[in-house]
């Protein structure tokens, strides 16, 4: 049983409990405080306790008050740090249509509006109304993916950088433990925070560009991205591209009297690098004081573990690539073997992970056969349009992961709950060895870590579509079902596949979606898994919603933008609803399509 001093502590009372009377650095989170390695806000809060600071932590203030939230923790002797928390704070508030959803995964209870819209700029801004004197640095997945000039779908704008708006001193971008353990040890030295400008993954404002001997790209400037959507489009190539390179540039960016600096990222990590992470002294538990009111997002991942970061997907609406990097980061075998350990001996455990995944369910491991060439590379994805020669796609450290997970006293069953990358276990390899790994997962997984239905995301059936989304052709659906079947006949199994799809994604027009709707009630599927495409900042399908343009080749392209272009599309995927029978059967006569007609047996 845990003791509330194991915590970071919240309150003035915990404050005294651990015999302190000052802190080093006072974190506001716009998500509940749940002491996992899971929630951005305790690692870290933890990471900067390791390095022996004395970190506060202050969860969900209250912005709409007499602000004694900000205030309580008193006048940290290093920095405000701030983070919206685990989401974007427009995609936690709004669904795709911009209604305000009636829940929060990452409150307790589930609890909805306990942060404002735009948290990290509306708690900055409070703070340095309060504190104007005292540095704040930002984090977390909403600074990350908002440090240059983006697309706010809420509010139907471009944006400036979130520095400009916070009136922040310092971000840190992408996965912050190393780029936040350099700038500790800055400070450590003396040094303030407007004299630190070369920590990679750190962005800051500044009156001129800093002199550095570092490869520098100089953006478009905000205000003339402004004026001239197609200039602005051409700004994502090179933002997208040098976040993912090894060898990255700076990026500069003019914004009023000001330029944007965002330094390089750091080479990819090592296990041994990641895996300090994971030992860090974590309670693994919601703090005591939600007792009583449970953390959706907690329960939903507190049985389950992270075997890797990153992603090198690259897919055209997905932000994890932009935030985590298309680079594969492992854990050890012993790093998740002794979290594994630590989660059987949880009173409630009952003996079933819900999940052994990551960004992808099937990455671990994976990296370039030839790094001298993946250093030379700027490909956003590794795998689209098709898998990189130079990748290494055997799926044989994974499978041994699974194994000797279930072979641990008190594991009865690990399941795989994030979506698994079926191209790259179809994807033609010359080396059998690579081979024999590809139908060994393909069997362990299938048979032995399905808890009855397996996710996986085809996103649309449209080749042209997919194309444009970096997903792979919906050939490769059919080839993975046909196996996934086999293997059930084979074991004696009754599992679903479960498809996740996309409507109104840039490049899909209404035929697209019938042909859809067409194709997935041939395969016996009546579709529950699915979304409107929500534009979220710093990704490319956001970039080609808003400017009309592909980034890549500066060729317009077609986008369903309004209320009603959308629910048109949405509506194909519930065909089988009598509610829109009258509706689809009309728009398949306009296209001209009785062949779907009959498919779809409309009448």
């Amino acid at each position: 049983m845990y003791q509330l001093t194991d915590f970071l502590p919240t309150t003035q009372k915990e404050l005294k409990l651990l015999g302190w009377d000052e802190v080093d650095v006072v974190l506001f989170s716009g998500d509940a405080y749940v002491d996992h390695p899971s929630f951005g806000a305790a690692v870290i809060g933890r990471v900067m306790e390791a390095e022996g600071l004395r970190v506060a932590i202050v969860p969900q203030p209250n912005w709409q008050d007499d602000l004694r939230d900000f205030r309580k923790m008193g006048v940290p002797r290093l920095f405000f740090a701030v983070t919206a928390g685990n989401m974007d704070s427009m995609v936690n508030h709004y669904t795709a249509n911009k209604r305000l959803r009636s829940d929060d995964a990452y409150t307790a209870g589930g609890e909805a509006h306990k942060r404002p819209d735009y948290t990290t700029i509306t708690y900055c801004n409070i703070l340095k109304k309060l504190y104007p004197d005292v540095p704040i640095v930002i984090g977390g997945i909403e600074a990350s993916l908002r440090r240059v000039t983006h697309y706010d779908y809420w509010s139907d704008r471009l944006m400036p950088s979130v520095l400009v708006d916070s009136k922040a001193d310092f971000l840190v971008y992408g996965m912050g433990e190393k780029p936040l353990k350099a700038l500790i040890a800055e400070l450590k030295k003396g040094k303030k925070l407007n004299e630190i400008t070369d920590i990679p993954q750190t962005s800051f404002l500044s009156a001129a560009i800093p002199e550095r001997d570092v490869k520098t790209i100089e953006l478009i400037s905000h205000e003339e991205c402004l004026k001239d959507k197609k200039r602005y489009a051409s700004n994502f190539r090179y933002v997208e591209e040098e976040s993912n390179r090894i060898n990255g540039a700076r990026l500069v960016q003019k914004t009023g009297d000001k330029y944007v600096i965002i330094n390089p990222l750091y080479p990819p990590w090592k296990p041994e690098e990641v895996d300090e992470t994971y030992r860090l002294p974590f309670t693994r538990q919601p703090h005591p004081k939600y007792k009583g009111r449970p953390v959706p997002a907690y329960e939903m991942i507190k049985f389950s573990v992270n075997l890797h970061r990153g992603c090198f997907g690259g897919c055209a609406f997905c932000t994890i690539s932009a935030h985590q990097g298309k680079f594969i980061v492992s854990r050890s075998k012993q790093s998740i073997l002794d979290e594994v350990k630590q989660i059987s001996r949880a009173d409630d455990f009952k003996g079933n992970l819900s999940d052994l995944g990551g960004p992808s369910a099937n990455m671990y491991a994976m990296q370039g056969k030839d790094l001298t060439i993946c250093e030379r590379c700027k490909r956003p994805s590794c795998i689209h349009p098709s898998v990189c020669h130079n990748l290494n796609i055997d799926h044989s450290e994974l499978t041994d992961i699974y194994r000797s997970v279930d072979k641990l006293p008190g594991i009865k069953r690990s399941f795989i709950g994030s979506g698994v990358r079926y191209d790259m276990l179809l994807a033609e390899t010359k080396d059998e060895q690579t081979a024999q790994s590809q139908r060994e997962y393909l069997k362990e997984l299938i048979s032995r870590h399905v808890s009855g239905r397996l996710k996986i995301a085809p996103e649309h059936t449209s080749d042209r579509v997919l194309h444009l989304m970096r997903k792979p052709s919906f050939n490769y659906f059919y080839q993975f079902k046909k196996i996934f079947e086999q293997i059930n006949r084979e074991t004696g199994l009754n599992q679903q596949l479960i498809p996740y799809f996309i409507s109104s994604h840039p490049a899909c027009q209404n035929e697209d979606m019938a042909e859809l709707a067409a194709i997935t009630r041939d395969l016996n599927f009546k579709l529950e898994q699915v979304q409107d495409f929500t534009p979220t900042p710093m990704t490319l399908a956001t970039e080609i919603y808003y400017s009309g343009y592909n980034p890549y080749t500066l060729e317009p392209v077609f986008t369903a933008k309004t209320k009603e272009e959308k629910l048109a599309q949405r509506k194909f995927f519930f065909w089988y609803k009598n509610e829109y029978y009258r509706e689809i059967l009309g728009d398949l006569k306009k296209m001209n399509r009785p062949d779907l007609i009959n498919k779809l047996k409309i009448r």
